[in-house]
């Protein structure tokens, strides 16, 4: 490749806090001073031969673990990043994105977090938004050809993307990299490379509510800070087996799967694809202690284990988070597998705020989202609660307006949701302040979703609210008024999805209900009414009303 793809551009990495704020959560005993490769060091002397990373085909050793990131830190630094450079992951959640996060931090590189099953065009906006520099993948990255990809890339607005093609680190530890084509042969990398855990370590994505993913700016201090929370919560130890169901770019997958288990030097059980009968064979096989999984995944695998085809009989501790759990679905889980179901609370933007541990009796787990993590304060603001402590993260990169919008001043952060303590102390979610559906754990911004299917000329009017659904939660539902010419007939579900799809529309933010109206519900002041249209939804589906599924390609309005 030419001089002007492969020149990146040089950064200094730069501390995520206010030097004040640093001091005082360091002070306090928050934070500390050791990064998460040298737990994966400590752990590969202690136990090298231990299991340290498991697929359902593959395992790697904890020395293996440790020497592998160290060769593609090396092939990283060979290969012309400077420290500093923004590398951005796009590998299913398997071993190698372990090593590469590992391999990233020990190089000194900011890692931008994609989603594996992310669409062309979120990637796009997230590599450009993050500033990448490089870009750390398979040869045939989500199953597609690498190189179109790379050109359409490099085409809209990343000209010196750099590709770095890695194979599979579980399969090959020592397997050879590949620079815009060319083999790495890894160099020694210098101590002074090492990121400090108050530097910038990652950029990954947030739908929030207001349009395409920003990118989310974190030290490593807020996610080691959780993987000690949840050790302490869940009473783990070396001697527990880890499965994370979670993807490794979202805070809850990262601190379950990549922080906690190298804090304990525990094994950790991945999925490269979120399946859930894989997913109960390998509790099964692995005899797996403590499971990360969201609250939709939860519900699957119960569904799915009440045969009593698998032996769940080893899980100790859930953690499960996204969203509220419904109570009674949680005591069946627990029924089913003599496990505790822990919840928390928390974002991409605050860390955990608040977890349920387990000693608590049933209704402080079951019903509340636990007493507030250490360190955090709690306080009301005008509809909707604000946070500060040290989980927070440094906000968004380059968005300075939403930054605003998000911290005030003295540096408390709004949730967007409605908090209240109860006379426990226990955190309880009132209610949601913001305009997002929360699918399965993920959300979705309704505004985006809106102004996607406001663009089909065929539509006045858009409104999207989330409807409730007991597999994951709630699902996109989206009513539209038809605009003068057009039949209520013409709008399908199966051709607002295809128009959406053919625009690259990521696949979560596909409507999965249409109703058509004549006009949309107005409020006084002239705003869509989506009360009316929750309520409405909700009235709907109890008289019976089915439910269309966008994603199955079919059905048709209502």
């Amino acid at each position: 490749m030419g001089a002007e793809i492969a020149t990146p551009v040089r950064r200094t990495p730069t501390t995520v806090h206010a030097a004040a704020d640093a001091a005082r959560h360091h002070a306090a005993g928050h934070w500390s001073e050791q990064t998460v490769g040298a737990h994966v060091r400590r752990a590969a002397a202690a136990r090298p031969a231990a299991p340290a990373l498991v697929t359902a085909s593959a395992r790697l050793g904890w020395a293996q673990y440790d020497g592998a990131a160290d060769r593609l830190a090396g092939q990283l630094v060979a290969a012309g990043l400077p420290r500093g450079a923004h590398l951005a992951v796009l590998l299913p959640d398997g071993p190698t994105a372990h090593v590469a996060y590992l391999a990233a931090e020990r190089a000194g590189l900011v890692v931008i977090g994609v989603a594996a099953r992310s669409g062309e065009r979120e990637l796009l906006h997230l590599l450009r938004l993050a500033e990448a520099d490089a870009l750390l993948s398979h040869a045939d990255p989500r199953g597609l050809p690498l190189q179109p990809l790379l050109a359409r890339l490099r085409a809209e607005g990343l000209p010196r993307l750099r590709s770095l093609v890695v194979p599979d680190l579980a399969a090959d530890p020592r397997g050879e990299v590949l620079a815009d084509g060319h083999a790495v042969e890894p160099a020694h990398v210098q101590a002074g490379r090492q990121l400090h855990p108050d530097e910038l370590f990652l950029l990954n994505s947030t739908s929030g509510t207001t349009g395409l993913p920003k990118c989310v700016v974190h030290s490593q201090q807020p996610w080691l800070l959780a993987g000690r929370l949840a050790i302490a919560n869940g009473e783990l130890t070396a001697d527990d087996t880890i499965l994370c169901a979670v993807p490794t770019p979202y805070g809850f997958g990262l601190w379950s799967g990549h922080v906690a288990p190298a804090l304990l030097g525990a094994p950790t059980v991945l999925l490269e694809r979120f399946d859930v009968d894989t997913m109960l064979a390998l509790i099964e096989r692995e005899r797996v202690t403590m499971l990360a999984a969201v609250t939709t995944q939860l519900a699957m695998m119960l569904a799915a284990a009440q045969t009593g085809a698998r032996d769940l009989s080893s899980l100790r501790v859930v953690f499960t988070g996204g969203e509220a759990v419904p109570p009674e679905r949680a005591a069946a889980f627990e029924r089913l597998s003599g496990a505790k179901v822990l919840q928390f609370y928390g974002a991409n933007e605050t860390g955990i705020v608040s977890g349920t541990t387990v000693r608590d009796d049933d209704r402080r787990r079951l019903r509340t989202a636990g007493r507030l993590a250490p360190g955090v304060e709690l306080r009301s603001g005008d509809g909707a609660a604000l946070v500060r402590g040290p989980g927070l993260s440094g906000g968004y990169w380059r968005d300075p307006e939403a930054n605003a919008a998000l911290r005030d001043a003295d540096g408390w952060m709004r949730t967007g949701d409605l908090l209240a303590l109860d006379r426990d102390g226990c955190l309880n979610v009132v209610g949601r302040a913001s305009d997002i559906v929360i699918r399965g754990g993920k959300n979705i911004s309704a505004p985006a979703v809106e102004a996607e299917v406001a663009g089909d000329p065929r539509i006045a009017q858009a409104a999207v609210v989330a409807m409730p659904d007991p597999t994951f939660g709630e699902r996109v539902c989206c009513y539209v008024a038809p605009a003068p010419g057009t039949a209520a007939s013409e709008l399908t579900l199966a051709s607002v999805v295809a128009r959406l799809t053919a625009r690259g529309l990521t696949r979560e933010w596909l409507p999965e209900h249409l109703v058509v109206l004549e006009q949309l519900p107005l409020s006084a002041g002239g705003k869509v009414a989506k009360t009316q249209l929750r309520e409405d939804i909700r009235r709907r589906l109890a008289a019976g009303e089915r439910p269309e599924t966008g994603r199955a390609g079919g059905g048709g309005a209502t």
